[in-house]
């Protein structure tokens, strides 16, 4: 089959708007210009950490042990007298960090397996969606602590774990998506023109599918957040003196009642972080997903 047949075949092919337009509709969107603010916000100042910070995340201050906020430690002290803004910031690294990491692994992976098993049908779908279901069928948590107890704990091993435990909703997403397409007219029109089926999935198939896992990408991420500060928070995540929310919180939690700073603040950064991801994915929802127009 030549380009240019192909070019025209898949011009027939469903749209799911202009770019320009999509763009428009999100820059529209209350929540998502928050999401976006937000998020934005906390990427540059985890990036620029090491320019703005006064003192060493690291760095303990034995006379100003559990010292309250104030401006020379504008959020507070920690139990070993280490500043708790500086940790916020690096620890914003770690915890972002790991987000990008997990969903650079598990959205091309949910949308290879559930692209091939939804387009090849038959014994593929059947061994593929099992697959899905073993790992559906565990809780996140509980069966990404297994793999971080299989391994090591640290942060690789969180991140390989999450996103072992994170794949199968994008792998089923993208098979429903597939099931839709594939005996459409230009898919069949491609096939006919003596496309592979290899080519029809990455040409075809992938490119409709994106936008769905956009979507859910997106709405999960604050999930990955969450399941990092609890892995953190468990033991099995970053491992001290690395700064990360979920270590923050469970190395400060007997001081809750009396040094409120010291759990409060890292649990705010998880909880303004899950919202703008959240409030971006509903966003990205209202403008990508055509079941919501």
């Amino acid at each position: 089959m030549s380009l240019t047949d192909e070019v025209a075949i898949a011009a027939e092919a469903p749209s799911g708007g202009r770019p320009r337009r999509r763009l428009r509709a999100l820059l529209s969107h209350p929540g998502a210009i928050f999401g976006i603010v937000v998020i934005g916000l906390q990427v540059v100042l985890a990036i620029s950490a090491p320019w703005i910070v006064a003192h060493p995340p690291t760095q303990s201050y034995t006379t100003d042990v559990l010292a309250g906020p104030s401006s020379h430690f504008w959020f507070g002290t920690d139990e070993l007298g280490r500043d708790i803004y500086a940790r916020i910031l690096y620890g914003g690294r770690v915890t972002l960090g790991m987000v990008v990491a997990v969903v650079l692994l598990v959205a091309p992976l949910g949308l290879a397996v559930g692209s091939v098993a939804g387009y090849l049908g038959g014994e593929a779908d059947r061994v593929l969606m099992r697959v899905t279901d073993v790992f559906l069928a565990f809780p996140r948590l509980v069966l990404a602590l297994a793999f971080v107890a299989a391994l090591r704990p640290g942060i690789t091993s969180a991140i390989i774990a999450i996103a072992l435990t994170a794949w199968p909703p994008y792998a089923r997403l993208a098979r429903a998506d597939t099931l839709t397409v594939r005996n459409s007219d230009f898919i069949a029109a491609v096939r006919l023109a003596g496309a592979s089926s290899g080519r029809i999935i990455l040409r075809h198939i992938v490119p409709l599918c994106i936008s769905s896992v956009i979507v859910r990408v997106t709405l999960d991420m604050s999930g990955i957040i969450l399941t990092a500060a609890a892995l953190g928070f468990l033991g099995m995540g970053a491992q001290p003196p690395m700064p990360e929310w979920g270590t923050m919180i469970a190395s400060s939690r007997a001081f809750i009642l009396d040094q409120w700073w010291v759990p409060t603040i890292p649990g705010l950064a998880i909880f303004v972080a899950s919202l703008a991801f959240n409030l971006l994915g509903d966003g990205m929802r209202d403008v990508l997903d055509p079941r919501q127009r």
